[in-house]
């Protein structure tokens, strides 16, 4: 008995230990990023909102997409559901994407998001 609990204990320290390396090598990832950018998260946000007036940002985040360097924000509207995704250039401050997500579109994103991280 005392030999599986042991055996249990060091399963889970283990486990917590690799969740925290992923954290930390994502975390990296996002300072390596941040050190390529050229434009702020303030000043893309201030773009991105420009292109979408009474919008709120509800979530953003830098990332690589097809080899360019973004900010990809996801604006919400007041009265209405979906969601306006604005992608601004982290090198040259202009908008390189705009997308309307509607709810059906973001549940399939979501679903594509969680499959990946498995």
């Amino acid at each position: 008995m005392k030999s599986n609990l042991r055996q249990l204990a060091l399963s889970l320290v283990f486990v917590t230990g690799v969740s925290l390396s992923v954290a930390v090598a994502a975390e990296e990832s996002q300072a390596e990023l941040k050190t390529q950018a050229k434009i702020t998260h303030e000043e893309a946000a201030k773009t991105a909102l420009a292109k979408v007036p009474g919008g709120t940002i509800k979530d953003a985040e830098l990332e690589k997409e097809h080899g360019k360097l973004i900010w990809s924000f996801d604006i919400s509207m007041p009265k209405s559901t979906s969601i306006t995704e604005i992608q601004v250039d982290a090198k040259t401050g202009k908008i390189v994407s705009t997308q309307i997500e509607t709810p059906a579109d973001q549940a399939k994103e979501s679903a594509a998001d969680k499959k990946a991280k498995k």
